[in-house]
């Protein structure tokens, strides 16, 4: 029988789970409108970046259902949350700016990359697959959309790190948690980490070496 610890951390990665689902959605929903998508496309392209990387990670881990087939509701509130948006974008756009979409990206590739990375570590997988994971759920969705949406995807050009933030909050969160640092705080530690690497990347035009 779980413990009341356990539970309440799978209540945490679930909470982590859902606000990255939404993040992320938006984030497609934006893109798509920008190429003037009707609500179709509107709907694919922010379930593809909603649901790639965790749908890839779930994949390569073999673990069945699928997260979001096990959590049905969440394409359900994903296509609601599509219905209602995108006849407002033009007005939403407005409150909405690039600084907001930045903001909520980032903290989406940090509950995505730390949730995935911990999935990963409790079913035992080795240390670098369990951060490959990580990265995986961050970034897939992005780049699935991307590649829908007829661009290079963002992860792959030089810009700003992206997937290197990532791949660093992946392993600080397990470096906490090998050291036997609470579960929740290890979690909301490697999240933080992620986030501020990729404004900091943003903010000062951080870039790998060419």
């Amino acid at each position: 029988m779980p413990t009341s610890m356990q539970v309440g951390m799978s209540t945490v990665l679930h909470v982590v789970e859902v606000i990255g689902v939404f993040v992320f959605a938006g984030s497609g929903l934006v893109e798509a409108r920008r190429k003037k998508m009707d609500l179709v496309g509107v709907f694919t392209v922010a379930f593809i970046t909603a649901f790639g990387g965790g749908t890839v990670r779930d994949i390569l881990l073999d673990r069945r259902p699928l997260f979001w087939i096990e959590n049905y509701e969440y394409p359900t509130l994903v296509f609601i949350f599509c219905l209602l948006v995108s006849p407002f974008f033009r007005q939403l756009r407005q409150v909405v700016t690039e600084k907001v979409i930045l903001y909520a990206d980032a903290f989406g590739l940090g509950l995505f990359s730390i949730g995935g990375t911990s999935l990963a570590y409790d079913m035992h997988m080795p240390l670098f697959v369990c951060v490959m994971m990580g990265v995986i759920t961050g970034i897939f969705g992005g780049v699935l959309r991307d590649v829908i949406c007829n661009e290079i995807p963002m992860v792959f050009r030089r810009g700003q790190l992206y997937a290197s933030c990532a791949f660093l909050g992946s392993w600080a969160y397990l470096l906490l948690a090998l050291l036997g640092v609470a579960e929740l705080s290890a979690v909301l530690s490697g999240i933080a980490l992620t986030v501020v690497l990729r404004l900091l990347a943003v903010r000062f035009d951080l870039k790998l070496p060419g």
